[in-house]
């Protein structure tokens, strides 16, 4: 496994993390916890050390506590993200139910939630700790400047901010020093590049793809099924009708020209992400080891130059369609993309 500098931290992270969104049954049926350890063993063995989570995954905040067991005795060969910002309204219990979540980025709430996912967590410091999203009630300099205050009191090491504008990170950059930006990027949402890769590169800031396989879009997991109920994807715009059939058709080419060049299509799509710039760490989640172990193999492939142009051929021939989040989910965001 390669390793990467995480921004200017000086905090070394694999190519390749670990989303650990799946385990939280986001996609459907909870993980059993026995599967879900030994795929967090495995990931340490072959190399993958950058686990990304958050403390509004899985049914009242169990995500975190999922992690507690392990962490206490692998702490030190884990760069472990969270995320704040998503609370739970009263009465609801999963925040990936519509309109169980609402934002809040204030100062007081910051040291309150870092807190509450150190206890969960079962560590005493957090190494890269996010803004879920930014709450359009509070400027983002004071979100930052006190997520700068958990720096300066030892319980996290480094900010970032996920789903931001490049205007906020502009912004909040000025206040405090970020060392990651997350946000969805893959072949089926690939608008990032237009602004906030680019805007990342030149501030020396880290660009953490999220949902880098499109939720299972590219990587052919979605060609002959539907999301069941339950499911998050199951009410998201490109997994519905029309456009799923023209994402299944976009995944079907990538999958054909994938086995041509002996990869799988998570593998080259995994390889077409990391080949948009060194400054950008995919972040792809699964619960089976196997497609771990084939996900991981991806930051050893090296694209060439017809590769890249042949891929994007397929795209511009098979245009991704229907927009990545419904009205939910877009409420969260200052701009729908």
């Amino acid at each position: 496994m390669k390793y990467k500098e995480l921004g200017r931290s000086e905090i070394w992270v694999s190519a390749l993390g670990l989303g650990l969104m799946p385990l939280a049954g986001t996609y459907g049926a909870s993980v059993e916890e026995s599967q879900g350890y030994n795929l967090l063993e495995e990931a340490l063995e072959l190399g993958i050390n950058f686990w990304d989570t958050a403390d509004i995954y899985g049914v009242d905040y169990s995500g975190e506590k999922f992690l507690a067991p392990i962490l206490k005795d692998r702490r030190e060969e884990v760069i472990l993200a969270t995320k704040f910002g998503f609370c739970l309204k009263p009465g609801y219990h999963d925040g990936f139910l519509p309109n169980s979540t609402y934002l809040n980025t204030r100062p007081e709430y910051i040291h309150q939630a870092v807190d509450a996912s150190l206890l969960r967590l079962g560590t005493d410091y957090i190494d890269l700790y996010y803004a879920h999203r930014l709450d359009p009630q509070v400027p983002v300099e004071e979100t930052v400047g006190a997520m700068g205050e958990l720096v300066k009191a030892g319980k996290v090491k480094a900010i970032g901010l996920s789903e931001c504008t490049a205007e906020d990170l502009l912004r909040g950059n000025k206040e405090y020093p970020i060392t990651a930006v997350e946000s969805e990027f893959s072949l089926i949402s690939s608008s990032a590049r237009e602004e906030i890769i680019p805007l990342c590169l030149k501030l020396g800031v880290s660009f953490i793809p999220f949902a880098p396989l499109g939720r299972g879009l590219v990587s052919s997991q979605l060609e002959s099924k539907t999301p069941a109920e339950g499911d998050f994807r199951s009410r998201l715009p490109r997994f519905q009708g029309e456009s799923l059939e023209r994402n299944r058709k976009l995944s079907r080419e990538l999958r054909l020209y994938a086995e041509r060049l002996g990869y799988t299509a998570a593998q080259l799509s995994l390889a077409w992400v990391m080949a948009q710039g060194e400054h950008l760490i995919p972040i792809p989640g699964t619960s089976r080891i196997e497609h771990l172990k084939k996900n991981a193999q991806s930051a050893e492939i090296v694209l060439s130059e017809e590769n890249l142009n042949r891929i994007n051929t397929i795209l511009r021939e098979n245009p991704p369609a229907g927009e990545r989040y419904g009205e939910n989910e877009n409420k969260f965001l200052k701009r729908k993309v």
